[in-house]
């Protein structure tokens, strides 16, 4: 398909700088099959039967991205996918000033060589020293906020709480799984009181997800690829809720992709662990998840192509449409959106 077709407006104020406070009180769209209905976020318990199971991904977002020097030069580096136990790829900013075997001083007694560059143009930091990686980024690195946010203010000392979900264990994501932003205790005893089932799995976010579509047909895109762990406990749980008539609900795109590639032709989910770069595109036949609750998503991005996949391009152009005009927060500090396609 041409990636022209998943475009549209969107004006620059409908972009979410902070998220709403309580994380509860957000709006959420409702796009049941093609009827659109404005709800809000502590609405969901109503909108879901006893019996559902909402998948979250128990992610946890490492300080990734660091600022430093490599001589004169000032240097930017967003990690997104861990190499090795010292060596991590990232985008980097100034990169044609980096060349391999140059050390970068990113501060606090946390230094990197180039190790390599792949043909995409990211470079392979291999931090020097014996302490764990996790606790340099402590003491160097900021969280990595999305391009859209950090373009128009600084990250301050909120974004290391805020942009953080109450799920996140698992540290290695270098981006928030965002669509779980929203969920607060008492919400999640609502879902309780209601029957609504819940349970986790790990993909570890890269930056990647923000990377722009540059290709004019979805054919030509490469998908960046994302660690991810299902157990089969929790896979033999979820095919037991929809044997028994439950619907599973994705609390975001990341569990939803992770979820679809543990999933085979005969629709039982299996244990997985490894990389994924499945890429959803209208014409995909969902095999895993019957529902998504998910954030709004930028124009020609793969994740409006995601949700277009699952519930029809026009539908989303409507819902989209509707949620400009309505006054909806957009992206990963927006309101959320509960999709619920027709049953095939």
């Amino acid at each position: 398909m041409r990636v022209d077709d998943f475009d549209f407006e969107l004006p620059p104020e409908r972009i979410a700088l902070r998220p709403a406070r309580p994380r509860d009180s957000a709006r959420m769209l409702l796009v049941d099959g093609a009827a659109i209905a404005d709800r809000a976020v502590l609405d969901l318990p109503q909108l879901l039967q006893p019996g559902d199971v909402l998948v979250f991904n128990d992610t946890r977002v490492i300080p990734a991205q660091l600022e430093g020097r490599r001589g004169d030069a000032r240097i930017g580096a967003t990690l997104h996918q861990r190499a090795g136990p010292r060596t991590w790829w990232a985008f980097v900013r100034n990169a044609k000033r980096v060349r391999d075997g140059d050390v970068i001083d990113f501060g606090h007694g946390v230094t990197a060589t180039a190790a390599d560059r792949d043909e995409g143009g990211a470079i392979l930091l291999d931090f020097a020293g014996d302490e764990p990686v996790e606790l340099l980024l402590e003491r160097a690195g900021t969280m990595p906020l999305p391009p859209y946010i950090a373009g128009k203010r600084a990250t301050d000392e909120a974004d290391r709480s805020d942009y953080q979900t109450m799920f996140a264990r698992e540290e290695g994501a270098v981006a928030a799984p965002t669509a779980a932003l929203h969920f607060t205790d008492r919400l999640i005893d609502a879902l309780d009181q209601r029957g609504i089932g819940r349970d986790t799995l790990t993909l570890h976010v890269g930056a990647g997800t923000f990377l722009p579509v540059k290709v004019d047909d979805t054919a030509d895109h490469r998908m960046h690829s994302e660690w991810g762990r299902i157990d089969a406990a929790t896979a033999d749980r979820l095919n037991a809720a929809r044997a028994a008539g439950g619907r599973v609900i994705s609390v975001g795109t990341t569990p939803l992709r992770l979820l679809e590639s543990a999933t085979g032709e005969d629709g039982i989910i299996r244990a997985f662990e490894g990389d994924t770069a499945i890429f959803i595109t209208p014409g995909y036949r969902f095999r895993a998840i019957d529902g998504l609750m998910t954030n709004f998503h930028l124009p020609r991005s793969t994740l409006f192509m995601l949700v277009s996949a699952l519930m029809g391009l026009d539908v989303m152009r409507a819902a989209y449409a509707h949620a400009i005009a309505a006054g909806y927060r957009f992206y990963s500090y927006g309101d959320s959106s509960l999709l619920l396609p027709q049953p095939k």
